[in-house]
């Protein structure tokens, strides 16, 4: 079959095929059929599923909030607080913002990654509080792939072989102390 094959193909294809009815030689022949089978080989592997690696990681919150990176990319002028938690009595709310960077992982483990991005997510909200003229952000809540997930104690991230990512949405607000 496949001698015919490429026949076929030889016969429609060669440059001499209208020319004459000469038959092909045999080394002509060999180079056909091997092209033949290599870009039958490069399309099946072009059309098998690419294994794309998506591993959802629920990480601590406190470790990234207290490092110098955070303290460097974040300031003070705008408190975060996570999950439910009710900071202050009186909160006026501005608005609420959901943020969702992505972050080169590549030669990064995926906690280094996930830390970076998270900041990168943080660092986004803290942008959006100040245009809004908030002085907080807060029920900050994951909200990957639109599924929400809610803890004062850790984030979601999902981290691949290229990218990693993290969704947050929170609630922008101005909180006033107790009176």
């Amino acid at each position: 079959m496949a001698s015919s094959v490429a026949q076929s193909f030889v016969s429609s294809s060669h440059p001499m095929a209208h020319a004459s009815t000469a038959p092909v030689g045999r080394l002509s022949r060999g180079r056909v059929l091997v092209s033949a089978l290599v870009l039958g080989a490069a399309g099946l592997l072009a059309s098998a599923p690419a294994q794309a690696r998506d591993t959802q990681h629920f990480l601590p919150i406190v470790p990234v909030m207290a490092s110098t990176a955070a303290s460097q990319r974040l300031g003070k002028d705008v408190a975060f607080f996570f999950g439910d938690k009710q900071p202050y009595e009186r909160i006026e709310k501005r608005g609420w913002a959901r943020v969702n960077p992505k972050t080169n992982a590549t030669n990064k483990s995926d906690a280094a990654a996930c830390r970076w991005v998270f900041l990168s997510a943080l660092r986004e909200l803290q942008e959006k509080a100040r245009e809004y003229g908030a002085n907080a952000v807060i029920n900050i809540r994951s909200d990957y792939d639109n599924v929400p997930y809610s803890s004062s104690e850790k984030y979601e991230c999902h981290a691949g072989n290229v990218v990693a990512g993290v969704a947050l949405r929170g609630d922008l607000v101005i909180l006033h102390p107790k009176n």
